[in-house]
Formats: structure tokens, C-alpha cells, sequence
């Protein structure tokens, strides 16, 4: 096999268009193309990131790019170094946490792009190493790394927990979310416990519906990465507009939006979660706010102009795709709303997120008058192909 075919082969086995892989790595989809074509090669300070991504070790990624030899791209078993600790669990050292440390990265960055269920079994073994390992560590400072892993391996489980029961299973999800934060207070991190709280604001907002809780816990967020983090903090802020949506507050949550705004133009390139913060965020939340407000006219232009920038089939994008349908049906747009709803789909069926499941099944609530239009039945159609396969 080429450069190129074994390239190209890694990036779709990790779920990743050319386009979602540049953007994950903050380059042109050129510089991606170039790579698979054997015509140039990514920076050395862009390989360690890349093979993260594509979820295999540097070593392997050197061999892709060469052709020492053919790695399955797919190739996840522990390292050495990992696999040795395991069975000496005395010999744990930093080297051993910085590569548990590499796998937890790799897992997270597949998330929005692979379904959930196909990552719970590795990253749950992975929490269940970290936590093995930490009960036999003596160092106190490998102690502090694998608590720092453990806070990001659990927030990630609670993640796809709660993302692969279709945002049903809300109590093991907070468990994950506790025990992240429980992790990250023992190192006096306010980002990653900032992140954890941030994640179980979630649950309280899109699973439990409570507006009030959410909003509680978003503050909380705020109040906890204020001096760490203007990216976690600008996002608690807008998740905090959506719960003021909620709850009808026209003008707390246009405050807020506006806050959120004023907290990203402030971000840095040494931000504690700058790798979290997407363009796109305020736009997905802004317009899902307007929903809420019953104001789908605004709402409309916002989405559509998010989801021109979210061409990345992610799990985000299923969900603005989702809810720009639900804007054209609020306005009698119903071949607008079917046409989007059918994108929506597509990229459901390629992620199947959780949140992007439940904004389709309830827009087809909502297409109930029109059950008997063509354009509806397809749909219909579609997703229940969609349920049963779920």
C-alpha cells in the first residue's frame, strides 16, 4: 500500500474527513491532501498532535509517512512502558502517565467525529488502569499526574456515557463527572474541575431540563475558571444564555451572550482549554437560544451562517443542522425544514450523537400536522430507518 492509501486510510479510521483533520490540526485541507500524496510532510511539531488524532503512537505515524512498514490504523493496545506498569505496578513513573496521558488525548479528540459506543470500552479500560496505577504509585508527583489524567479520562467517560444512552443515562454520568472533579481537586486545578462541572451542567440543561440547575452549575463553572480560563469561562457563560432561554429571560440571556463574546475575544494561544474553543460555539448556542425564545426568525440567519462553517460532519454539526431545521418549521418553511432535517440525518447516521438524535426525533414530533405531505413521509422514512438501527 502508498503513502498515500496508508495515510488516507489512518484518517478515515479515525473518523476524520481531510477537512476535519485540518481543522483539528489548524491547517489548510491542502496541507492534509499534500501529506497523503507523499508531496510534503507535516512539521515535526505538528506530528506529535497528528498521531493523537489518528490515535497511534509516533512511531507508527514515522512508519506511515515512510513505509518502513503497514500499521492497521486502528491499533490501540497499551504501550509498553503501560503495559509493564500494569504488571509491575511499582515501576509506574512519569513516562508511564504522560502515555496514558497520549491515549486519554487520542479517545477525546476522536469523540465528535466517532461514535460514542465505539470508544466506551477503550476509555473505560484506560480510567480503569489510571486508577489501578494511582492506588500503587509512591512518588508523589506520578501521583499528581495520574490524578490530572484520571479528571480528564472520567470527564471523557462521562461524555460518552451519557452521549451513547442518547442522553438518557444522567446518574452514571454525573458519577464520571464527580469523580473527575474530585480528581482535579486534589491537584487545585480549576480547569479541569471548571470542564468536569461544565460537562454536568449538561446533564442538568439537555437531560434533566432543569433550567435552574443548569444555570446554578454554569455560574458554579464560571466562578471556578474566571482567573484560569476565558475559554471554559466564556463557554460556562453562554451555556448560562441558553438556561436564561430556558427559562424565557430575554434579556439576561442576551447579557450573557453578550458576555460570552466578550470572554472569547479575550482568549490566548496559552489558554488552560484554548484547544476546546471553537468559532463556531457562540453562533450554535445564539441560535439555540433564539429557539428557546420562540424568536425563530432570528434564530435562522444565525444557524445557517454556523452551519456554512461546520462542514465537518461532528457531532456540533448535527445538532445546528437540527435545530436550523426546527427554525424554517417554526416559520411554515416546510421544504426548508425537511431539506435541512435530511442533512441532519446524514450526518447522524456517521456520529450518531446524542444530542443530534434527540433535536431530530423532536423536529419530527413537531412535522406531526404535516404527517402526510411527501416531503414529511420521507423524512419519516429516514428516521425510522434511523431508530432502528439505534
Amino acid at each position: 500500500m502508498g503513502k498515500r492509501m496508508r495515510l488516507a486510510s489512518a484518517r478515515k479510521a479515525a473518523g476524520y474527513t481531510q477537512e476535519g483533520l485540518a481543522e483539528a490540526l489548524r491547517v489548510d485541507r491542502s496541507a492534509v491532501f499534500r501529506w497523503e500524496a507523499g508531496k510534503s510532510e507535516p512539521l515535526p511539531y505538528q506530528q506529535p498532535k497528528l498521531a493523537r488524532l489518528l490515535g497511534i503512537s509516533t512511531r507508527q505515524l514515522d512508519e506511515l509517512l515512510h513505509g518502513a512498514t503497514e500499521v492497521p490504523a486502528d491499533t490501540r493496545q497499551p504501550h509498553d512502558r503501560v503495559a509493564h506498569a500494569l504488571q509491575h505496578p511499582g515501576s509506574v513513573d512519569l513516562t508511564t502517565a504522560a502515555q496514558l496521558r497520549q491515549d486519554v488525548h487520542g479517545l477525546d479528540e476522536r469523540y465528535d467525529r466517532a461514535p460514542s459506543t465505539s470508544l466506551l470500552a477503550e476509555t473505560g479500560q484506560c480510567l480503569g488502569q489510571i486508577g489501578f496505577l494511582r492506588t500503587h504509585v509512591t512518588a508523589n508527583r506520578v501521583r499528581r499526574e495520574l490524578f490530572a489524567v484520571e479528571a480528564e479520562c472520567a470527564t471523557l467517560m462521562g461524555q460518552l456515557v451519557w452521549d451513547a444512552s442518547q442522553r438518557r443515562d444522567h446518574s452514571t454520568a454525573r458519577g464520571y463527572f464527580d469523580q473527575a472533579i474530585h480528581a482535579a481537586k486534589q491537584l487545585n486545578d480549576p480547569a479541569a474541575e471548571g470542564l468536569a462541572l461544565l460537562r454536568k451542567s449538561f446533564v442538568a440543561l439537555y437531560g434533566d431540563k432543569d433550567a435552574e440547575a443548569g444555570l446554578s452549575l454554569t455560574r458554579q463553572t464560571a466562578a471556578t475558571t474566571k482567573t484560569t480560563s476565558h475559554v471554559l469561562t466564556g463557554l460556562a457563560v453562554l451555556h448560562a444564555a441558553e438556561a436564561h432561554a430556558m427559562l424565557g429571560q430575554q434579556a439576561e440571556c442576551e447579557q450573557a451572550l453578550e458576555a460570552a463574546e466578550h470572554h472569547f475575544g479575550r482568549i490566548s494561544e496559552v489558554d488552560a482549554a484554548f484547544e476546546l474553543y471553537s468559532p463556531t460555539q457562540h453562533g450554535r448556542l445564539a441560535g439555540s437560544c433564539y429557539l428557546f425564545l420562540n424568536k425563530a426568525k432570528q434564530a435562522q440567519p444565525i444557524l445557517e451562517a454556523t452551519a456554512r462553517e461546520l462542514r465537518d460532519r461532528s457531532k456540533s454539526q448535527a445538532i445546528v443542522l437540527g435545530n436550523l431545521s426546527l427554525a424554517h418549521l417554526r416559520q411554515g418553511e416546510l421544504d426548508g425544514a425537511a431539506t435541512v432535517l435530511h442533512q441532519a440525518v446524514d450526518v447522524v447516521e456517521q456520529t450518531w450523537g446524542g444530542g443530534g438524535l434527540n433535536i431530530v426525533f423532536g423536529a419530527c414530533r413537531e412535522l406531526q400536522p404535516w404527517r402526510n405531505e411527501v416531503v414529511v413521509q420521507d423524512v419519516y422514512d429516514r428516521v425510522m430507518a434511523l431508530m432502528a438501527a439505534t
